[in-house]
């Protein structure tokens, strides 16, 4: 059973592992793995974590079960968009999807923004898995987001209570 608390330095080496195993496993199928290495090496450094980790109305979460980091959720207060909270990261390694862990991560993340009435993300267009997935938990299309190392997303929004 997994249990999700907040990350810690600790965790961010596993987390970097993590997230290099998630999307090499969601996205190799579509982009060659050399694309996926480097975004991995430039976004799931550790340094990178460690910065998100000290990020000011950020929450950085994990799934944990004492043994193995199963998933990790990070998100921060838009610095532009007003009342926004606005989801960066939410993995779950391939092992442990459909067995709750996002769906537990995204309803801890829902409550640690108290003065957001809004979530937004930007997933990529093509990971039909992960947009079914925050359209069963509430998220819209908002039309296009930005293209990162150019790869083309979508942007989602939510409405929080």
């Amino acid at each position: 059973m997994f249990f999700v608390r907040t990350a810690t330095e600790r965790d961010l080496p596993a987390i970097s592992k993590l997230l290099s195993e998630t999307s090499h496993a969601t996205y190799d199928a579509l982009y060659d793995a050399e694309k996926i290495d480097e975004i991995s090496t430039k976004w799931h450094s550790v340094a990178a974590l460690k910065a998100n980790l000290a990020g000011k109305n950020a929450e950085f979460l994990v799934a944990d079960n004492g043994k193995t980091i199963g998933g990790m959720a990070y998100a921060a207060m838009s610095e532009t968009l007003h009342e926004t909270a606005v989801l960066h990261q939410l993995y779950v390694l391939p092992a442990f999807q459909r067995q709750g862990i996002g769906r537990d991560l995204f309803a801890e993340l829902e409550t640690c923004f108290p003065y957001a009435g809004r979530m937004r993300l930007e997933v990529e267009e093509n990971n039909a898995k992960a947009i079914a997935f925050y359209e069963a938990h509430g998220f819209a299309p908002e039309g296009s987001g930005s293209p990162h190392w150019g790869i083309e997303t979508i942007a989602m929004e939510k409405t929080l209570d």
